[in-house]
């Protein structure tokens, strides 16, 4: 993958794209309902502002030796099921422009700590630690997912870019992620993935020789990694059984097992 200050100007460029989509709405359009069950754009947006929030915390603890992140994880341990949506629900109440300064100043903040984070220490999460590279690839993720949330409640086409590729990269990685929170054995060997990007590339991962092979758009996978278009909808090739079935399950974003969308579905 990229060096950490591509990654972050790709997430600084993908939180602009966005931006530039939801600052111009009325206050009233705010409350539109996007496909996620129960959430508005602004859910959408204080999700977004909640969570750079709490990554700037746990990389600024990386650097200090504090334990801020730490006691939030004690937190969310007491209210598994509600903690994410806790916070969205809470931030969308927000004034407007309140929310979105505070997504602004959580995005700025997060970046400087990410670069601060001291050689090769890992930076602590709801998950698996990571990388600082890792978790700019993560919110890099999560914007452009939830960013397509807002896009579908808007009824606008997004024109790709190759950041997807960070999207995309995170989605072939997180392959055994997917079997594991399903409680599946994950495939012994491992797959063969190449992508069509925005510009035309070939993006690839795995073996040349892999039997197990999924292709097609970039976009799509990502679509698919996201949960944001059910694979029916989606112009993508698995060949082999056990690439057919990661196709039905694939899973880019931490948590338990998404329900997806239905076939057809959008809103």
């Amino acid at each position: 993958m990229a060096d950490l200050n591509t990654l972050l100007d790709d997430l600084a460029a993908e939180s602009a794209e966005l931006e530039a989509l939801v600052a111009p709405l009325a206050p009233a359009e705010w409350a539109r309902p996007t496909p996620a069950a129960g959430w508005t754009i602004a859910h959408q947006i204080g999700h977004l502002a909640w969570t750079d929030e709490v990554a700037g915390l746990s990389a600024t603890d990386a650097r200090t030796g504090d334990t801020n992140f730490t006691e939030l994880l004690t937190e969310a341990a007491a209210r598994i099921g509600t903690f994410v949506d806790d916070a969205a629900a809470e931030a969308a109440e927000m004034p407007v422009p309140d929310l979105l300064q505070r997504w602004r100043d959580g995005r700025a903040t997060l970046a400087t700590a990410l670069r601060a984070v001291p050689g090769d220490t890992k930076v602590a999460w709801f998950g698996p630690p990571m990388r600082p590279g890792s978790m700019a690839t993560a919110r890099l993720m999560e914007t452009w997912a939830h960013g397509q949330d807002i896009a579908d409640a808007l009824g606008v086409r997004r024109e790709p870019t190759d950041r997807l590729r960070a999207v995309a990269h995170i989605g072939v990685r997180t392959r055994n992620f997917a079997y594991a929170v399903r409680e599946l054995p994950a495939p012994a060997a491992e797959f063969r993935v190449e992508l069509t990007a925005p510009s035309g590339a070939l993006w690839s991962w795995g073996p040349p020789d892999a039997q197990q092979r999924v292709s097609g758009p970039a976009l799509d996978f990502c679509l698919l990694v996201t949960q944001r278009r059910h694979p029916d909808d989606l112009a993508l090739q698995a060949t082999g059984s056990d690439a057919a079935q990661w196709l039905t399950i694939a899973q880019a974003f931490a948590g338990p097992p998404g329900e997806g969308r239905k076939p057809g579905m959008l809103v």
